[in-house]
């Protein structure tokens, strides 16, 4: 089975395959629209409620008055009432009286179902009802009110008005809420065009530097979001462009440490094969040839060992143990002591316990004691004392000189009187990124004893520490 590799945008929602001016419109219009259709809704039933309530109101107080009048009861079943002298030409009038099977209307129209909110009225159970009943397709409003013992006056309106009104309050709101929703869906778009147009400046400047890998800082204008981007974006760009710079430097110097070791190499096996062609070389000079192509490969690996540790650049490896410095410089001195016999050591070192890497802490230390043994003379003497966390080793040779002070820990730098000795130039740099990684630090300067003195400090405590 294949893994199958998704690319932008898939295996995601619709919405994140839009653009974000499309998504700001859309949501804009989504949340008009629903804010316009729940006013509008508001708005009907509050004015279906209110109509519904006059008219109610208007109908009971209607029915009451007809039947105090007193009018009814002397005119039912003559054919009808004058709507005039009752004040109701809008409504129907219907009677009903106890023991009787059906209503009387006093008028002409369709006859309505009356039920039992009518005879609740009629027996005296309730004081009126109010309630719709449908005939014939249209829908009334019918009231129930007494009219004298055992009869009861009945009033019906029909709807088809407040409902005409209704509908036509719906087509409008209808109307205007799409309107408002079209409205708004054009506000938001030109808001979105208008408020991503500096993203949009930006995005190009981005797809510009990732075509021509041109490190130049984007203009800032403003301090809003966009604005502290483009600076966080400015900030990326000088840190990858220092990175950039460190990075053809490392290469420059490096092919540079590295052509002379290469050169004498080539010049040496050229001469060894030469010399096999005429007929050999002398035991001696041959020896001596092939101990000058050991020195030189042992010294191009050294470089090699020291690039590939300047490259790593990260932070301090995860696998880390509680390790005692004063251990870690005795294995240092003993190491050191082989390159350079004619060298004397003096060591005190006190216990000082740190959270590292031992390996990379003693090769650190190593390069500290390499270059004042480098810098000593034959019978000289190295000072090392390790106190509370503080290395210093002390040379006796002719010092740093103030020029090349700022720079002894920079890759690849050699003084004017160190350019004929051997070395990469890369031992201090080496310690100096051990110490950073280790929360440390290291600086150069001048020994009491008229050399140089390089001074390592390393947080940690007199006592075994354990890592958290």
């Amino acid at each position: 089975m294949t893994d199958t590799v998704e690319g932008p945008g898939q295996g995601q929602g619709w919405h994140y395959r839009r653009s974000l001016a499309s998504r700001v419109t859309l949501l804009t219009t989504m949340a008009v629209g629903l804010a316009v259709a729940f006013v509008a809704a508001g708005a009907f039933i509050t004015v279906k409620m209110q109509l519904e309530s006059t008219l109610d109101q208007s109908l009971i107080e209607r029915a009451e008055q007809a039947a105090d009048a007193g009018l009814l009861a002397s005119t039912a079943g003559r054919g009808g009432i004058p709507s005039g002298v009752l004040g109701a030409a809008d409504v129907r009038i219907l009677f009903l009286s106890v023991g009787s099977d059906e209503a009387v209307s006093a008028d002409r129209g369709p006859t309505l179902d009356l039920g039992a909110p009518e005879t609740a009225v009629l027996e005296g159970r309730s004081t009126h009802s109010i309630r719709t009943v449908t005939a014939d397709g249209t829908h009334w409003r019918v009231a129930t009110v007494p009219s004298g013992e055992g009869k009861a006056l009945v009033i019906a309106q029909s709807l088809d008005p407040q409902e005409q009104v209704l509908a036509k309050l719906g087509v409008v709101m209808l109307l205007f809420g799409l309107a408002g929703v079209i409205a708004a869906a054009m506000a938001g778009w030109a808001v979105a065009r208008n408020g991503l147009r500096p993203v949009r400046r930006l995005t190009t400047s981005v797809e510009h530097i990732a075509r021509t890998e041109d490190l130049t800082p984007l203009p800032v204008e403003g301090a809003d979001e966009i604005a502290r981007l483009a600076g966080a974006f400015n900030q990326m760009l000088l840190a990858l462009a220092a990175s950039r710079d460190r990075q053809r430097q490392l290469v420059a110097d490096a092919g540079h440490e590295l052509r002379t070791p290469l050169t004498s190499l080539r010049t040496n096996i050229d001469l060894l094969a030469q010399a096999d062609l005429a007929g050999g070389l002398p035991p001696e000079a041959r020896a001596e040839l092939l101990e000058d192509v050991r020195a030189q490969t042992e010294e191009l690996t050294t470089l090699i060992g020291d690039l590939v540790e300047l490259a790593r650049d990260e932070p301090l490896t995860h696998v880390v143990e509680s390790v005692d410095l004063s251990e870690i410089v005795d294995r240092a001195v003993v190491r050191v002591r082989r390159r350079a016999p004619g060298v004397t050591f003096d060591v005190d070192a006190e216990p000082w316990w740190v959270i590292g890497e031992p390996a990379a802490l003693e090769r650190a230390f190593t390069n500290l004691l390499d270059n004042a043994a480098k810098w000593s003379p034959p019978d000289g003497t190295v000072r090392v004392r390790l106190t509370g966390g503080v290395l210093t080793v002390d040379d006796e040779g002719t010092g740093i000189a103030e020029e090349d002070l700022p720079h002894v820990f920079n890759r690849f730098y050699r003084s004017q009187e160190s350019r004929s000795m051997p070395g990469s130039g890369l031992g201090l740099s080496i310690a100096h990124q051990v110490a950073t990684r280790h929360a440390g630090s290291v600086v150069a300067g001048d020994s009491p004893s008229g050399g140089a003195r390089l001074t390592m400090r390393l947080p940690g405590d007199p006592a075994p520490v354990q890592p958290s």
